[in-house]
């Protein structure tokens, strides 16, 4: 199957923020929070946003089957034992948890995969506006509320100490033990595949992850970040893939443009 590209970026940060748009009024309301059966929260909002993306998504690629994380917490989702070629993975509220604590760490991922890795990406942040996206062969782009966009590039690592970002929720001393081999300048904790943005633009530089991710929840900033110049492995150093039955992630480890083996 033959995507565009460069044609489906601007349309996709487009839809975001529609989703990003309905994420936010309900934020401003007395919403609701149920418990899934995995223990995490669910609202409305997450809810909303997916129906929202997926109806963009069919309308933009009628072709390409889309998973989204509520659709398969609900057991809609029947995944074959060979995953097609181009397919959508969506987490229409990454970071509930920051969003029912309303601290505006939470974000809408829309990735593409093909042929198993992560091709096209948008991350956006419905509290600032923000929005990331880069695809292959794209480089990779931050907007802002406005629209105003510009180009970014991860950055090498700096010589005077780098910037570890990290789970909100999910610090581990695993985490803690890896980056005691790097000189740290700064650590900041925060929600959302946004930390993926943060590499992407050059304001952060290590993000590993020593805990449980599901596909949806990396996909979209694995494909940006890569756009921009950065990687993201396994802990082994093999690339991740996508596209598995549970969808679940092994730890993995995402950095700025440098890919030197950790000490």
């Amino acid at each position: 199957m033959s995507l565009d590209l460069a044609a489906l970026r601007g349309p996709l940060v487009a839809l975001a923020r529609r989703a990003a748009a309905e994420i936010m009024r309900i934020h401003e309301s007395s919403f609701g929070v149920r418990t899934k059966a995995d223990r995490t929260p669910v609202t409305e909002a997450d809810e909303a946003s997916e129906r929202i993306v997926l109806a963009g998504l069919h309308e933009l690629t009628p072709d390409v089957p889309a998973v989204a994380e509520e659709a398969v917490a609900r057991g809609e989702v029947a995944w074959p034992a060979t995953p097609p070629g181009a397919f959508w993975l969506v987490d229409p509220l990454d970071g509930t948890r920051e969003f029912v604590e309303r601290n505006g760490q939470f974000a809408v991922n829309i990735g593409l995969v093909l042929a198993g890795r992560p091709a096209l990406g948008v991350v956006l942040q419905p509290a600032t506006g923000i929005a990331w996206s880069g695809g292959a062969g794209l480089g990779a782009f931050r907007a802002e509320a406005d629209g105003a966009e510009r180009a970014v590039r991860a950055r090498p690592k700096p010589a005077d100490g780098i910037v570890v970002l990290s789970s909100k929720s999910h610090g581990s001393a695993a985490e803690s033990a890896y980056c005691d081999g790097e000189r740290v300048k700064e650590h900041r904790r925060m929600g959302s595949a946004a930390k993926f943005g943060l590499l992407a633009e050059g304001t952060g530089d290590l993000y590993p992850r020593f805990g449980p991710t599901s596909e949806w929840d990396t996909a979209a900033g694995e494909a940006l970040l890569v756009a921009a110049g950065g990687h993201v492995a396994r802990t082994d150093g093999a690339l991740l893939v996508y596209g598995k039955p549970g969808f679940r992630n092994p730890d993995f480890i995402a950095r700025g443009a440098w890919s030197a083996p950790h000490p």
